[in-house]
């Protein structure tokens, strides 16, 4: 098993102390290490956010895009390479508020992607704005009398699209994430798992005890139900299961496009003369 110190990189981190990222950092170093893969054998792409700087602290492969656009290159290497292991990792903001249409048309795409939210219910890195996920009861700067939207619930629409692989955790229970990150990487397609992760600067309501009285793992729950996982999906209030809520065997994209094959382009013999018949469009 690869030794987990391999992830660790030696670079003080901007996270305010008890911030719900480092033991998603813990928990998804652990995942890989007991996994058996090397930092080099990962790419981690994020777009912008507290959550995003997860590359920094890690020591794998990373790409820091634009806000809520970590999918797009994300894309480009699971086509470029079927060998890597890819995981896009962003806040609830970055990646279902600026990249909400680039999750939409990869649950379509169906890319072997996992992708990992840190789900504060706030917008973090810049003070603490309303988030999708952000409940109508929260208070804040720019909403002074509390949100005045229902709160995205990412979970349902992931499974109402029947994404192929849906999942929620919390970094309250390091063991069940750990569970279903490794889960995810076993499955082929996109893998979304969505993180209850507190921000303890600025989301004085969804806090680490507020997540555990209401959490309950899924028993007895056959994910690839699709009426029951609509079910379990829609439960979020007192009550909040966590576990895999649906999943789903299905082509990826690579399965839909032949000519890539099962190999990295760079792999891939080029033959400059099939490019000929472009060339004399120009003559």
């Amino acid at each position: 098993m690869v030794d987990v110190n391999a992830y660790q990189a030696d670079r003080e981190t901007a996270w305010c102390p008890g911030c719900g990222n480092f033991p998603l950092r813990t928990a998804l170093a652990d995942a890989l290490a007991e996994m058996d893969l090397k930092p080099e054998e990962v790419t981690m792409y994020t777009g912008i956010g507290q959550a995003a700087k997860m590359p920094h602290y890690l020591k794998v492969n990373g790409f820091n895009g634009l806000h809520g656009r970590s999918l797009p290159p994300a894309i480009a290497m699971r086509v470029a390479n079927p060998e890597m292991t890819v995981i896009v990792e962003s806040g609830d903001g970055c990646s279902y508020g600026e990249g909400g249409n680039h999750i939409l048309h990869n649950i379509r795409r169906n890319l072997d992607i996992i992708h990992l939210v840190h789900d504060n219910q706030i917008y973090g890195l810049t003070k603490g704005q309303a988030s999708p996920t952000s409940g109508e009861d929260i208070v804040t700067p720019v909403q002074p009398y509390g949100v005045n939207a229902e709160p995205f619930n990412p979970v349902r629409f992931a499974v109402g699209m029947k994404a192929s692989f849906v999942a929620r955790s919390t970094v309250g229970d390091r063991e069940h994430l750990k569970a279903m990150i490794k889960e995810a990487k076993k499955h082929r397609g996109y893998a979304l798992i969505d993180i209850f992760q507190p921000c303890v600067s600025f989301n004085k309501i969804n806090t680490y005890k507020w997540y555990n009285e209401r959490v309950y793992k899924l028993e007895d729950h056959d994910p690839t139900d699709y009426e029951a996982a609509v079910k379990v999906a829609n439960e979020f209030g007192d009550k909040i299961p966590i576990g895999i809520i649906y999943r789903e065997e299905k082509a990826t994209f690579r399965d839909r496009i032949p000519y890539l094959e099962d190999k990295a382009l760079v792999e891939r013999e080029v033959k400059p003369q099939d490019l000929e018949f472009l060339l004399a469009e120009f003559q």
